[in-house]
């Protein structure tokens, strides 16, 4: 079921009309807490935005709801914005961080170093993941860099929590998580990560999302989010123990428990973009741009996977439009590049 909450903007003299902007995200640092600390630090305000936020347990369902028009702009794994692209008409409009090391196939604390000792020992076994996740992505990218293929192996989809609760209850031996469910089962069962998208090579980006039909009617309001976005995790990153305290409050509310040694791995593993970066990644002057390539890798793993007959090629669903309306307006510019 979907969590909304209001976020109220006053100004001084009373409250003013702002326009709504439909938030959408899951309880995940680099899709989610940035949001927060804009409403709690009023950034929307300041932009004369008001945000309805909508939460998620995964992308698939935080997608379709796009179908509805339940939501305007969000972040998500890059998987579900790629199926967004097909079904929906999303547009990828950002990355949120590079969450390769947060996608990772775990093992329970009796097998993870036989596994990882002899990973040819895998073949046969039974891998519990979310089908067609980023975290089923970088499982398949492990089984490759060991030489194994997805039909060597036994997969059960379910969700993340049921993940965390078969492999806690001695029912399954090896699953496909994110991050901070990866804490989750590393603190409360003894999990073992034994090789994540970063070790099989795979870079798996987070997604900076926005409907079409929103984009078109609201450009402005899109490069207003982006600039809020932004500066949201510019300051999370320059602030870290004020940010860590924000986050647990965040996840408390969320019904997420992990320690603050898990938080500060959230900010070690993850690197994020500022303004200047994420117009380098998002650049095709020379061709294909990073993120071009990066979606491009994962939109074939869902080929494969039989998501769709052909992937949507990335040039027709990834833009850089409004980081560069970000970047032309010098008052969205600096609001962006602040990090107080």
């Amino acid at each position: 079921m979907r969590i909304i909450i209001w976020a109220l903007a006053l100004v001084a003299g009373g409250a003013l009309a702002q326009q709504q902007i439909k938030v959408s995200y899951q309880p995940a640092l680099y899709w989610s807490l940035p949001y927060y600390i804009a409403s709690e630090k009023g950034w929307w305000a300041q932009l004369d935005l008001t945000p309805l936020y909508s939460t998620f347990p995964a992308g698939v369902p935080q997608i379709a709801a796009s179908a509805s028009k339940s939501w305007d702009v969000g972040g998500a794994g890059s998987v579900p914005a790629i199926l967004g692209a097909a079904r929906y008409q999303l547009l990828t409009i950002g990355i949120t961080n590079d969450e390769s090391v947060g996608n990772a196939l775990m093992a329970t604390r009796d097998k993870a170093d036989g596994f990882m000792r002899n990973p040819a020992s895998i073949k046969g076994q039974a891998i519990v993941l979310t089908a067609n996740s980023t975290g089923d992505y970088a499982v398949q990218s492990c089984l490759r860099k060991w030489g194994l293929a997805k039909s060597d192996v036994s997969i059960k989809s379910m969700g993340q929590a049921e993940i965390i609760s078969a492999m806690s209850s001695g029912n399954a031996d090896l699953g496909g998580l994110w991050a901070p469910n990866i804490y989750t089962l590393e603190e409360k069962a003894g999990g073992k990560l034994i090789c994540s998208g970063k070790d099989a090579g795979a870079v798996v980006p987070g997604a900076l999302i926005v409907r079409a039909e929103f984009a078109k009617q609201e450009p402005q309001n899109v490069a207003k989010y982006l600039a809020i976005y932004i500066r949201a995790q510019q300051w999370a990153v320059a602030h870290r123990k004020e940010a860590i305290a924000m986050m647990r409050k965040f996840y408390d509310q969320g019904g997420v428990s992990i320690s603050e040694t898990s938080m500060n791995k959230e900010f070690d593993t993850r690197p994020v973009y500022d303004l200047a970066q994420q117009l380098k990644i998002m650049d095709r002057s020379g061709g294909q741009s990073e993120v071009d390539k990066w979606l491009t890798g994962i939109g074939e793993f869902m080929r494969a996977n039989g998501t769709f007959p052909e992937a949507p090629a990335a040039k027709s669903f990834v833009t850089d439009e409004y980081l560069r309306m970000v970047d032309r307006d010098p008052k969205l510019k600096a609001f962006a590049n602040k990090k107080d």
